[in-house]
Formats: C-alpha cells, structure tokens, sequence
C-alpha cells in the first residue's frame, strides 16, 4: 500500500493533487469557514461516488483519485460562500458527467467545468477562482506561476497553455486599444488576472481531453482563448473560461473521431455523433 502510494505521487495526476492542497494551504484560511465547508464536503461526495461506480464496473475497490481532483478543481473555483451542499452537488455531476459524456478514449468534456456551468443555471452559483491564490498577493501569483509551470512540463502540455495565453492576451490588449478599455480592463487585474494562470495551468491541461501533438495543442489553445473572449465579449457571462474550454473539448472529440473514422464533414459528423451517443459500444462492437 505504501508502495502504491508512494507511485502514484509520482505520477502527473499526483503531483497535482499535491499542488492542489498546497493551495489550498495558503488559500483556504483567507475565505473562512465556508471555503473548508465546501471543499470537504466536495470531496467527500464525489470520491464516494466514484469509488461505487469503479467498483460496480471493474469488480474491485480502487482510489477515486480523478474524482478527488475534480472535486477540489470544482471547489475552489465557485464562490467560497456557496452552501457546502451545492458545492458537494456540483463535485457530483462533474464526476457524473464523465460516465455519461465519453468517448472511445475517454471523456469529452472537462468535468468540473461542464458542472460549474450546469450549476450555475441551476443553482445561480458564482465563481471566485479562490483557489487562484488572489487572496495572498505576489506571492500567491509567484506560487501559482511556479507549480504551473512544473505540471503543464510534466503533463508536456506547454504550447497548449502559451498558444492559449498568447491568443487571449493579444485579443484583449488589441480590445484595449480599438474600444473600450475600460471595459477589458479588468482581465489584466486580480483576481481575474490569476484565474486565468489557474485556467490554464489546471483545467485546460487536462490530460484526457486536450491534445497530446504539439500541433493540435496550438490549434486547441488558439479555439479555446477566441472562443473564451467572444464569450466575455458578446455574452458578459462569467463562465467564459469554461465556455471556451468546453468549445475545445468538442473540437478535440471530433478531431480524435474523424482520425479513427477517416471521415470528412458532413460524414465525419455522424461519426462524431455515434462516438459520443449512448449507443456507444454498440458501434464500437461493429468497428
């Protein structure tokens, strides 16, 4: 057991875990009593959770360890001042969306982000990317830059995360400066100015549904930071980053469909279409 756990600490998904509550350290006691309510309770729910769904489909006990980095992601984004169950409920359906929306590979979208945006409608929840470290100053930024930087190397993700921050600062600088710079200038500032390092570094990384070439890492980044500025742009929603991440979940699905299938638009839509449809293994049993 030792062993085992001394492994996975080694690995990419371990290592952020361990990042993770080291943010959790330092950002955590700013927020009160409300942000340990929270993430408690999120954890604990959506480990459970994950822990009886791997048992009914594998036939043994395993560490819900992807469920245990969800829940934390999905805590420390919405607002430390959200009931302790809503955040527990949110932890849930993201660790939920997995199973349902999945492909051949693996799941389509980022978990926690599909279940803050769906939590967001159904509870009117808000996000205060607390675990962004904005409550602690230059050192909390100096922190998040520095553990960034360590795992998007380690999960080999580093023209994704730049093609990413390069697009989305270029188009709000240009916004800046041919409109209203008043209105974008809140990006260039805390706490909105951290959030999105955490963005990049944490939730757009994510191994099993952004791209592992280089090239489509570029291509990703570029989706996602267009995407994640018309939303902010043209919808003034709060959840723009994850709008955009969610835009480039399904251009990563359908590129990683239309590969196996061969396929080209209008073809490669149905393709797309059986890969994620519930009838899934049905279709992978006739390939």
């Amino acid at each position: 057991m030792r062993r085992r756990a001394k492994n996975f600490f080694k690995t990419p998904k371990g290592l952020l875990t361990i990042i993770l509550m080291i943010f959790v350290v330092f950002a955590a006691p700013p927020q009160g009593i409300g942000a340990a309510k929270g993430l408690v309770s999120a954890t604990i729910a959506a480990a459970l959770v994950d822990m009886l769904i791997l048992r009914a489909m594998k036939k043994a006990w395993e560490f819900p360890s992807g469920a245990v980095l969800t829940a934390l992601i999905t805590a420390m984004v919405l607002r430390a001042q959200e009931p302790w169950y809503i955040v527990a409920i949110t932890a849930v359906a993201a660790v939920l969306s997995k199973y349902m929306f999945r492909s051949r590979s693996a799941n389509v979208f980022n978990p926690a982000a599909l279940a803050i945006i769906a939590s967001f409608y159904a509870f009117h929840t808000g996000q205060s990317w607390w675990g962004a470290l904005t409550e602690i100053g230059p050192i909390g930024t100096i922190l998040l830059v520095a553990a960034g930087i360590f795992i998007t190397d380690r999960v080999n993700k580093a023209p994704l995360v730049l093609a990413f921050l390069g697009t989305y600062f270029l188009l709000f600088t240009v916004t800046a400066f041919v409109g209203d710079a008043r209105w974008v200038a809140e990006i260039f500032r805390t706490p909105d100015f951290e959030a999105v390092l955490y963005f990049a570094f944490i939730i757009l990384t994510d191994p099993p549904t952004s791209p592992a070439k280089y090239p489509d890492q570029i291509v990703f980044g570029v989706i996602v930071a267009a995407v994640s500025y018309a939303f902010f742009e043209w919808g003034g929603v709060v959840y723009y980053l994850l709008a955009g991440v969610l835009v480039g979940n399904v251009w990563e699905a359908w590129r990683r469909a239309n590969r196996r299938s061969s396929y080209t638009f209008p073809r490669g839509l149905g393709a797309f279409l059986r890969e994620i449809s519930p009838w899934r293994e049905r279709a992978y049993r006739r390939a």
